[in-house]
């Protein structure tokens, strides 16, 4: 058997894997540009924890780049970043797919949040 690298898909994985990183880079990517408070209205049931925490590690892997502006009251701002829009493919993609099978898998249930 020939052997297989598995680096590259656990590289990946390591950056998108969770319950909420492909859902915050699905946000940004449709709406370019969000704050704080906007992605945790989009997100729903998010812990203010959880996705601080999530947007910090996107902010390492450099797949997001957070913004901040020198005003009061503060101002945040979260986008992808040139590394972050490289995935995009991907998610067009799983879209693509979940748009054809969505209406013959009588277990999906909406609230995913």
């Amino acid at each position: 058997m020939e052997p297989v690298n598995v680096e590259p898909f656990a590289y990946a994985m390591s950056l998108i894997g969770g319950k909420w990183k492909m859902h915050i880079l699905f946000w940004l990517w449709k709406k370019e540009v969000l704050r704080y408070s906007e992605l945790k209205r989009v997100l729903g049931k998010i812990t203010h924890k959880m996705l601080s925490s999530q947007l910090k590690e996107l902010e390492e892997s450099e797949l997001i780049v957070r913004k901040e502006y020198a005003q009061v009251p503060p101002k945040v701002e979260y986008f992808l970043s040139p590394k972050g829009l490289t995935i995009m493919p991907v998610l067009e993609s799983l879209c693509s797919w979940g748009k054809e099978h969505i209406a013959n898998d009588e277990r999906y249930i909406h609230d995913f949040h």
